[in-house]
């Protein structure tokens, strides 16, 4: 009988053991997951951050083009001509 009592308590501890590292690693799991989700926000809000650094950069590019800098002047006609086009585009799906 003492035996069988042993056996009980040594699986009721063990158990026991199970269940806390459940819970630890349960907690664990959903710090994680907010971590991650936290960084893929961030991610997120860098790359948005990023490209309004490279419109800013294209924009200023185009600036000194104008003023007369004289570099990337085949860059900024280009710019130019897409720009035109695409006003061309909008006149005529007005016209319509």
């Amino acid at each position: 009988m003492s035996i069988t009592l042993e056996a009980i308590h040594l699986l009721e501890d063990r158990l026991q053991t199970l269940l806390s590292n459940y819970e630890f690693l349960k907690k664990e799991n959903e710090i994680l997951l907010q971590s991650s989700t936290n960084f893929q926000q961030e991610i997120l809000e860098q790359a948005q951050i990023i490209a309004n650094q490279k419109k800013q950069y294209d924009l200023l590019k185009i600036a000194k083009t104008i003023d007369g800098s004289g570099t990337n002047t085949r860059d900024t006609k280009l710019k130019i001509n897409t720009l035109i086009r695409e006003i061309d585009k909008c006149i005529i799906q007005l016209q319509e």
